[in-house]
């Protein structure tokens, strides 16, 4: 029982590490561009091998026009971890332009006879 995990854990160390994919040649084409760009950077975020290996085949499968750039983005959301603010609530004061008339001319009258 104990050989097992040993020989899990050698044939791990083994597998050659998987490479991000240089086929971003052509920066003319800019809706490829952006999504190698995409790709590049889920690939740098992304910790396990089969999640390089999809993001792998999904920028190739791309580049030889197999898949259309709807679905590689469709298959690329899960490894993209967008750190978005959380969106709280916001709250806006309002008042009618009668009040807000009313308040400035108090103000205003005030503020002349101070001096």
């Amino acid at each position: 029982m104990t050989q097992q995990p040993n020989e899990q854990n050698n044939n791990n160390e083994t597998s050659p590490p998987i490479v991000k994919l240089l086929i971003d040649n052509d920066p003319v084409n800019f809706p490829f561009h952006a999504a190698y760009l995409v790709y590049e950077e889920a690939f740098d975020k992304a910790t396990e091998a089969q999640a390089k290996n999809e993001l792998n085949q999904n920028i190739q499968d791309l580049k030889e026009n197999k898949i259309d750039l709807e679905t590689f983005y469709r298959n690329l959301a899960p490894f993209r971890k967008l750190d978005l603010p959380r969106q709280e609530r916001f709250s806006m004061q309002t008042q009618r332009k009668k009040d807000w008339r009313k308040k400035t001319q108090r103000q205003e009258r005030i503020k002349r006879h101070k001096k």
